[in-house]
């Protein structure tokens, strides 16, 4: 059975903000395209299990959160024959056109040095005005960990932009 129409019009208008999420992850612009497109796939497929006392975006989120750590892990397994492409695929930064374009490069730059586990939540903060406690709703972490990240995320971002090196940021690894 498909999807109610109330439950698509909510669907179609969160994909700008989706789809912002996923170029922030992705920092590629194709590459967050399958991001938002699997995300609404799945979330499609799977309209039966959304809560509709919950935000349909933070549910979104998670929903593009899982489908992109599943990707990296699938990437991670892949070898690629040469390195420079592994790199390019990592690195690689898209963007619209900005009005202040070295900012926006900078910008950019400073945040593709972020480790993933201080992006995400500062992006979800600060860009897609989630609460510290639906962020830790989309990435499936407490409360306290959202906050000491996006303050670490933030304190580094500074330094980046101000031309300071900074100190080796932390591995984080799960334990299990």
């Amino acid at each position: 059975m498909n999807a109610p129409p109330a439950f698509r019009r909510l669907l179609l208008e969160s994909i700008p903000r989706l789809r912002r999420y996923a170029r922030s992850l992705a920092f590629d612009a194709a590459l967050a395209d399958d991001l938002t497109q699997q995300t609404l796939e799945r979330a499609l497929t799977r309209w039966r299990q959304f809560d509709a006392q919950r935000d349909i975006l933070v549910w979104l989120l998670s929903i593009a959160h899982n489908a992109h750590l599943d990707t990296l892990r699938r990437d991670a397994r892949m070898t690629f024959a040469d390195p420079a492409e592994m790199e390019r695929v990592q690195d690689q930064a898209g963007g619209h056109a900005g009005t202040d374009v070295g900012l926006r490069l900078d910008l950019q730059a400073a945040l593709a040095r972020l480790a993933p586990e201080q992006r995400e939540p500062l992006l979800l903060v600060c860009v897609e005005q989630l609460s510290y406690a639906e962020v830790a709703e989309v990435m499936h972490i407490p409360v306290g960990t959202v906050m000491s990240r996006v303050c670490r995320a933030r304190a580094a971002l500074r330094r980046f932009l101000e031309g300071l090196e900074p100190a080796a940021a932390p591995t984080l690894r799960r334990v299990v």
